[in-house]
């Protein structure tokens, strides 16, 4: 009974893994289900579920998830696959490739941002961001 109810509450979103508040890591992270980072990571990400950089985290590296959702600090690239939302107070500094963006009012978003969309069977991608 227990294994059941515990595989419920990971469908929803539940936490699987954590970085906590003073804890740096270096090096590379894989996962399937929803991590939080609240201390320091750097290196590579690959990842099927969903990466929350808390508040005060902080990540510098290569991202590939399905979705983000960051109120803390990532310098780098990010590629997700379903969505990313950067909520106040977020620094996010590097490119973002996703097809749904989200950016509340009072983030710093420096870089260049490319949306693909699904059309049909074929991809359109519009690219916004300052020229360089």
């Amino acid at each position: 009974m227990f294994g059941k109810e515990k595989e419920d509450k990971k469908k929803v979103g539940e936490v699987a893994g954590f970085i906590g508040k003073g804890m740096a890591i270096e090096g590379k992270m894989s996962f399937e289900e929803t991590v939080r980072v609240d201390g320091s990571f750097k290196g590579e990400i690959s990842a099927t579920g969903t990466l929350v950089v808390g508040d005060g985290g902080s990540i510098e590296g290569e991202i590939k998830a399905g979705s983000a959702i960051i109120t803390g600090t990532v310098k780098g690239n990010l590629d997700a696959a379903v969505r990313v939302e950067l909520r106040s107070p977020a620094k996010f500094l590097g490119e973002i490739k996703t097809p749904t963006l989200i950016i509340d009012e009072g983030v710093v978003f420096e870089g260049t941002c490319v949306m693909v969309k699904k059309e049909g069977n074929a991809y359109e991608t519009v690219q916004y961001g300052a020229a360089g």
